[in-house]
């Protein structure tokens, strides 16, 4: 038998792509950790449509974010770059807030735009809203957006009691606070939103930009990052009280559900086998919520914390006659996604100091990941502290821990926030293939070998450290009340007169 050298079924691979350029669909969920999926075994999870793209395509055991909450972690997703160097830190954007994703930097959407490609955002935007639109959807590289422009708990009494048919907010919680809007590009097209047909809305969005992309014949990417499973969870009628696992499991499902119509599109515009579809989530899981804040797994902590719960995500990478099925334990990261997306489309990268490496060799050939390290910046990074952790292979030290409000309610005292910052030196070194919870650090005594890992470990640290430049924090700009998202902007008296019933 003749056999064909890999680097030629690589030029061919990539002279298909070229002549026909690849659709990308990007999903993104909220507050899902690790343990949170059927195919990553919780017992009672309802995720047919992701098992469905597990079981035929790749799924990660050692895939990051950058951030253990929501704003900083879609800021890297979206640019491959940490959030320091975009300065979209310290701890997350607010309906009034005055900074949101510099315009300077470069999206994923941005990149693949000069290629001809349709883009969409979907859902949770969370990167900023600011005067007149600035930081949207829609300047950001995207032609179209339907949406909630930051999280759905940052309306009255949190909305904890906002949900139909539930009682509506009112009283002391409610004074001073916009209620929650959908948007339609830069118009709000309802206020407060309507969470029961909001799923409906995003999928049936979703679609028809995919039929409409599939009959011009024009490659797109699609961003969907979900407001499912972020406390408090909600679902429409065709999911809730569908699961076991209660308001958690049924926002799952919604979210599964949407995939699952996704998917149906694809197969029925004969574009399946032309899309890849990639699926991860923005942080580990809340677990001050109890059984409602999500399940890291056997990883220690969530949400908050630098931790691997708080941090290590489930990802899987569908794309039917590329990706074969099966299982990787290559380390990879949201940073990878728009170099990976970039190099798969033909297109150029942005030229700035980008964190990203190209995934292609582990999605098409199950190869080695070009990634050597991933570095672990907590919620308010600084220069004065600089890195809270660094995986280098199989190991990962930590220079300071600390626990997180996030991750209270655990019986492990090192997640809540009552665990106050420690300075670990020499730090603390774990060996994640035999112990992913982090149990057991490894003794440097009489073990030269150790001590020379985190001495190449420290070196690492010291020359990534030299490479970053902090941006100036977008966060810390504060907020403006007058920028929060009104329906009529020129009403009174607000917030109460910003109201606007269906579209």
């Amino acid at each position: 038998m003749d056999y064909i050298p890999l680097s030629f079924v690589s030029i061919l691979f990539f002279c298909a792509c070229s002549a026909s350029p690849p659709n990308f669909i990007l999903l993104f969920a909220d507050d899902l950790g690790f343990g949170d999926l059927g195919c990553y075994g919780h017992p009672t999870s309802l995720t047919p449509n992701l098992d469905r793209l597990a079981a035929a395509g790749l799924r990660f055991t050692d895939f990051y974010c950058t951030s253990p909450v929501c704003t900083p972690s879609r800021a890297s997703l979206l640019t491959g770059r940490y959030q320091t160097r975009s300065g979209v830190y310290p701890g997350v954007l607010y309906p009034g807030s005055i900074g949101g994703l510099p315009l300077n930097e470069t999206t994923i959407a941005e990149v693949l735009k000069p290629q001809g490609y349709a883009t969409a955002a979907v859902g949770k935007w969370h990167l900023g809203v600011g005067a007149n639109g600035t930081y949207l959807p829609t300047r950001q590289g995207f032609d179209e957006y339907l949406g909630i422009p930051y999280s759905h708990d940052m309306g009255p009494c949190r909305n904890l009691t906002c949900f139909p048919p539930d009682v509506k907010c009112f009283g002391l919680c409610d004074v001073g606070t916009v209620t929650v809007p959908l948007m339609k590009n830069d118009a709000i097209i309802q206020q407060p939103v309507n969470f029961l047909d909001l799923e409906k809305a995003y999928s049936d969005f979703a679609t028809s930009f995919i039929i409409t992309s599939a009959t011009k014949k024009q490659p797109f990417f699609l961003y969907y990052p979900s407001h499912h499973t972020h406390y408090p969870q909600y679902a429409g009628p065709e999911a809730a009280g569908r699961t076991l696992r209660g308001p958690f499991g049924d926002s799952l499902f919604e979210f599964d559900n949407t995939i699952g119509n996704l998917l149906e599109t694809l197969e029925k515009t004969q574009i399946i086998n032309n899309t890849l579809i990639f699926f991860t989530s923005d942080n580990g899981p809340e677990l001050m919520r109890m059984s409602r804040g999500g399940n890291a797994g056997l990883l220690k902590c969530g949400k908050g914390t630098t931790y691997e719960g708080g941090m290590r995500e489930p990802a899987i990478a569908f794309w039917p006659g590329t990706i074969q099925p099966g299982v990787t334990h290559e380390m990879a990261s949201t940073l990878d996604i728009l170099p990976t997306f970039a190099s798969l489309a033909g297109a150029k990268l942005p030229t700035v100091m980008l964190d990203g490496v190209d995934m292609t060799e582990i999605l098409t050939n199950q190869g080695k990941s070009k990634r050597e390290t991933m570095m672990f910046y907590p919620t308010d990074p600084s220069e004065m502290y600089g890195l809270f952790a660094l995986r280098m292979g199989k190991y990962k030290a930590h220079f300071y821990t600390r626990g997180a409000t996030h991750s209270g309610t655990t019986p492990d005292q090192d997640c809540p926030v009552f665990a106050v910052l420690k300075a670990h030196d020499p730090p603390l070194l774990f060996d994640l293939e035999a112990d992913p919870s982090e149990h057991y650090p490894l003794t440097l005594f009489g073990r030269p070998d150790l001590q020379e890992v985190v001495d190449k470990i420290m070196k690492e640290k010291e020359k990534f450290e030299a490479t970053m430049v902090f941006g100036r924090s977008e966060i810390s700009k504060g907020t403006d009340p007058n920028l929060e998202p009104c329906c009529n902007p020129q009403c009174s008296p607000k917030p109460r007169c910003c109201q606007r019933p269906n579209p």
